[in-house]
């Protein structure tokens, strides 16, 4: 907690006939040293409280962040075993279709061996009687049949193969990317809480040096006051400005930030840029990048997007229904190029993926989303990690 002091001097001054009040004082130096030091206690403790709001939503974030992680591993450990079991599936299968080809070639041979001539009508009228013409005309009916029905097999099995090798394959694919963002995302969230670790630190010790001058700086007054005893009408003008200064911290105390949460606003549902902007700029510095955040009441109102979570989110607020995924995002609107770029165009960046990461462009350059190492925040796409990655994909989803 902030320390503050009265400096503990007696002036006695008369305020009335026969009334008499005992009041501290302090020298106009010191008691403007104090006032400084004091207002960067108060800063400092702001910042430090702040912080650790920021850092308590960037463990939850993490630890979210972790589940999914977690559940996506189990689901490809879930989709390995699958492939391992189709892989058996899939080697008994050529197996079978390698038999039923040698099969096929065999007869296959055998007829061209024989030019192409030696037919079922030769097998029957080598029939001795009656009965064995019908034993024969059942066998070549039963061998026809057979034929027919291998090829049919044979072309079913293959196309089984390739069905069921694709499905895996994409299902692989897709949790593969999925865990190779969220790992990503970890590593850029536990070096964010890193770098904010160590700045609470560097605050608080601040605040220490902020505390012991403080109280370096009272006792100084304290012995300056009682080596020089101010007259009446200065103790009395100390009073008075003691009291202001009383009121004035007063003040400033009911008007400082209650937290960290943004209060809920109805969407505006006007269509205009400027509510989509006014509805982001509202988050810098008071969110955090989760992954599929921003679909929730509970995630708007604590701050908690992705990208596309984020975009969304932004444009429903002017009554703009949009896609909440990069996926959809993608392929919504108009592409333009870059250079016909306008404000509230989307632009994409190809991160762990092509088109993974979303955002809204400002102009010059610039474009509000949120980032997964800082939350919603606007980032510049002329230098660094947004140019390499920016690929030109613009595409216009409203016209403003």
């Amino acid at each position: 907690m902030m320390k503050k002091k009265l400096v503990a001097l007696n002036t006695t001054i008369i305020l009335g006939v026969g009334s008499l009040v005992t009041i501290p004082s302090v020298s106009a130096d010191y008691s403007s040293q104090i006032q400084q030091v004091e207002q960067k206690i108060d800063e400092t403790e702001n910042k430090i409280a702040a912080l650790e709001k920021k850092i308590k939503k960037m463990n939850e974030a993490i630890a979210d962040n972790n589940k999914l992680i977690a559940t996506t591993e189990k689901e490809i450990a879930v989709t390995q075993e699958e492939i391992k079991k189709l892989t058996e599936e899939i080697a008994v299968l050529n197996d079978t279709i390698e038999k039923r080809t040698e099969v096929l070639a065999k007869r296959a041979q055998s007829f061209q061996e024989s030019g192409g001539k030696v037919g079922y009508i030769e097998v029957l009228l080598g029939s001795e009687n009656f009965s064995d013409f019908i034993d024969r005309v059942f066998a070549v009916t039963q061998i026809a049949n057979a034929d027919s029905d291998l090829i049919k097999q044979h072309e079913l099995d293959k196309a089984a193969v390739e069905e069921k090798q694709a499905e895996v394959d994409q299902k692989l694919a897709e949790l593969t990317d999925k865990k190779e963002e969220l790992e990503g995302m970890k590593a850029q969230m536990l070096e964010q809480k890193k770098e904010n670790d160590q700045l609470k630190s560097s605050l608080e010790e601040a605040q220490k040096g902020n505390l012991a001058k403080l109280d370096e700086l009272e006792e100084k007054a304290r012995q300056e006051e009682e080596a020089r005893r101010q007259a009446q009408l200065e103790a009395e003008r100390a009073l008075r400005a003691q009291a202001q200064t009383s009121n004035s911290n007063s003040s400033a105390s009911n008007t400082s930030s209650e937290g960290s949460k943004v209060a809920y606003t109805p969407p505006a549902n006007d269509g205009s840029l400027n509510t989509i902007l006014q509805a982001g700029y509202k988050y810098i510095g008071n969110s955090v990048y989760v992954f599929g955040g921003g679909r929730t009441a509970y995630d708007v109102t604590n701050g908690r997007f992705d990208c596309s979570g984020f975009v969304s989110w932004a444009f429903r607020q002017a009554g703009i229904s949009i896609g909440s995924s990069t996926s959809t995002l993608r392929n919504q609107g108009t592409k333009v190029s870059y250079s016909e770029a306008r404000p509230g165009d989307l632009v994409f960046f190809d991160t762990y993926k092509k088109d993974g990461h979303v955002g809204i462009y400002l102009g010059g350059g610039k474009f509000i989303g949120s980032q997964s190492s800082t939350g919603v925040a606007i980032a510049n796409m002329n230098s660094g990690y947004y140019k390499n990655t920016f690929k030109g994909h613009v595409r216009r989803v409203a016209n403003f």
